[in-house]
């Protein structure tokens, strides 16, 4: 993972995947998502800017009270051998939070596939989605994460944007520590991410 690219499909930190649909989904879309990252360093808060790659499927409408799945599968990508000329040994405690939809109620969630992730897990805390990788995930490693499949029951009426979690650094929505190079000892530097600006990757519209 790399400070000036976390990517969640090419870069810093890969984050997520999300959801197939029991409806007939849309082709998937190809979408990039930009975080805002601050990482807690010996040295004082470093910033960074990091780009996720990511492609999302949902169906384009689904009728009142249905059920229906969101798709969400990230690319393969690259865990950073360095950031901004430090070692990166390792990252670990990745957590990436994916919002349940307005407009929709949850109903389960499940992980499928991911690369040289160890186990991935993925639970519901409150009105968010939480996929967690414990790691290690060494420097240099390539992974991929799991595709997350979500289903969920449309509402009454509206339409139902999904998109990732987090508004700021007190209130991220990817989160992970990395062990980095400062002189002779590794140092943990937990880091805090947001997406800005936050696009909605799929539109379903209740009809």
């Amino acid at each position: 993972m790399s400070p000036a690219r976390i990517a969640l499909g090419g870069s810093l930190v890969t984050a997520l995947a999300l959801a197939p649909v029991l409806a007939l989904a849309t082709p998937a879309s190809a979408a990039s998502v930009t975080f805002a990252c601050q990482a807690k360093t010996p040295i004082g808060p470093i910033n960074a800017s990091v780009t996720q790659a990511m492609e999302a499927k949902a169906p384009a409408t689904v009728k009142p009270g249905a059920e229906f799945e969101l798709v969400f599968d990230p690319p393969a990508s690259t865990i950073p051998g360095t950031i901004n000329g430090v070692k990166v040994r390792e990252v670990k405690n990745f957590k990436l939070a994916v919002p349940v939809p307005a407009n929709s109620t949850f109903i389960s969630v499940a992980l499928s596939g991911g690369v040289g992730v160890g186990t991935p897990t993925i639970v519901q805390e409150g009105g968010n989605m939480v996929v967690t990788l414990a790691g290690p995930l060494k420097g240099g490693a390539a992974i991929e994460i799991p595709t997350i499949t979500v289903k969920l029951k449309a509402g009454a009426s509206g339409t139902i944007e999904s998109k990732l979690g987090g508004t700021s650094f007190d209130k991220p929505g990817l989160t992970f520590t990395g062990t980095a190079e400062f002189g002779p000892l590794p140092v943990d530097a937990p880091v805090a991410c947001y997406p800005d600006p936050n696009p909605a990757l799929t539109t379903t519209k209740i009809a």
